[in-house]
């Protein structure tokens, strides 16, 4: 199986139930608490969303393909051909297709990092704890981790800000690989079809044999 799925199992799977050391939360500003209040704001903003996106991981690997999101909890990733994976939220779990094994997995959204940006309301507290705030030139960015279970990998956000635009972000998974997805060409209020979050397995039965 494909890295990028396993990678993709971890982020969506619930954390494991055992003790985890406490999130050691970033010292902010009242200015960083004002910017991570209008990131907030922006990201409970959008509500359909398509873009394109290129998937890099720290092994090299570059993927590129599409992204589409529906808020709350909705969400499509499709790999660019030859690739035939593709990935599913539909509000309840997260389905995933390998196409090499013809086979797929289900697993729940829950509360997991991946599933941050899906949630309605987006808050950047509670059972997420942002752990660095990093401005730079014309750039923002914020790294979460889970509060229950630090452990389990972070989520990196990266803005551009004036104005403020969500343009990639970073995972890094609990055995320290970092994947990052950068956007483009992001369009806002998309019209989506009907069943467009619905989880179809594609039809290969023409290829069986009797």
């Amino acid at each position: 199986m494909k890295k990028l799925i396993l990678t993709l199992i971890l982020l969506f799977a619930p954390a494991l139930a055992f003790a985890a050391p406490s999130a050691k939360p970033a010292t902010l500003t009242p200015q960083d608490k004002a910017d991570l209040t209008r990131m907030e704001n922006y990201l409970n903003g959008l509500k359909n969303i398509a873009a394109d996106f290129i998937q890099v991981d720290d092994a090299g690997g570059i993927l590129h393909g599409e992204i589409a999101i529906s808020r709350p909890g909705k969400m499509r990733v499709d790999y660019e051909p030859p690739d035939k994976d593709f990935i599913i939220a539909d509000g309840s779990f997260v389905h995933i297709w390998n196409d090499d094994l013809k086979s797929q997995t289900n697993v729940e959204e829950g509360s997991s990092l991946a599933e941050f940006i899906l949630r309605d309301p987006v808050r950047m507290a509670g059972d997420v704890t942002v752990t660095q705030f990093k401005h730079m030139p014309a750039k923002m960015e914020v790294t979460l981790v889970q509060s229950s279970d630090p452990a389990a990998g972070s989520l990196t956000l990266v803005f551009e800000d004036r104005p403020l635009l969500l343009r990639q972000w970073k995972v890094i998974d609990p055995q320290g690989h970092t994947t990052g997805v950068s956007l483009q060409n992001m369009s806002q209020d998309v019209h989506f079809i009907p069943n467009y979050f619905v989880f179809i397995p594609p039809n290969f039965s023409k290829n069986s044999t009797m």
